[in-house]
């Protein structure tokens, strides 16, 4: 079997996609956390749904404090694990005004500090918020990366040190994205679409099934 041209596929995945901003919308990195936070287990799209009328009631950390628990359940109960999400939300707000003066810090090592927050909620607002390099490995950039035969790892921490090693840090915001949205879109979990695959001959899954 021919080893995978990983060059060759980063650049005819961003060409494909050359877009890679997340779909998640929000006015400024407060939001964007919420958002993600909500995101798990959940699509964007409901997300999107979702959070115009919380963020018109609770727009920032002050806010959301001060709220009741059971009115932001009420809020965001369509996305799914709304209780714990409730809690999340609630807990990192407060974490933000008691250490951080209110604003989300700008590094993963902070981040990842906050209540409800791991690495790759974490490398999501880097990368989106704050332009500052950094993989977040969701279950898209896991089973894409894994199929083109860029990772071999089977947990998000070793797969996106693999992800680095092989791409320069100004690549890897669009690394994220590119894999997401082709994830969604052709790289399907169930059913990949390989014929409409503009990458099979530079995917060691697609080089394998045919």
């Amino acid at each position: 079997m021919k080893k995978p041209d990983i060059q060759k596929a980063y650049e005819i995945l961003a060409e494909t996609y050359p877009n890679t901003e997340t779909e998640l919308t929000y006015k400024d990195c407060y939001q964007l956390l919420v958002a993600v936070v909500l995101s798990a287990q959940c699509t964007d799209a409901r997300v999107n749904q979702t959070t115009p009328a919380l963020f018109a009631r609770y727009p920032d950390p002050q806010s959301m404090v001060k709220a009741k628990l059971s009115d932001i359940e009420k809020l965001i109960h369509s996305c799914g694990f709304f209780r714990a999400k409730a809690k999340a939300i609630q807990s990192l707000s407060q974490d933000l005004i008691d250490r951080f003066g209110g604003k989300v810090p700008r590094t993963l090592e902070e981040l990842i500090t906050l209540r409800g927050v791991g690495r790759k909620t974490a490398s999501v607002i880097l990368n989106q918020a704050f332009d500052i390099p950094a993989i977040a490995v969701d279950t898209h950039v896991a089973r894409v990366s894994a199929r083109l035969g860029w990772a071999k790892s089977k947990t998000p921490d070793k797969i996106e040190f693999e992800l680095r090693d092989l791409f320069p840090p100004e690549n890897w915001g669009a690394i994220n994205g590119m894999l997401i949205l082709h994830g969604r879109r052709l790289c399907k979990a169930r059913k990949p679409l390989c014929a409409d695959c503009p990458v099979q001959k530079h995917c060691q899954y697609f080089q394998k099934s045919h």
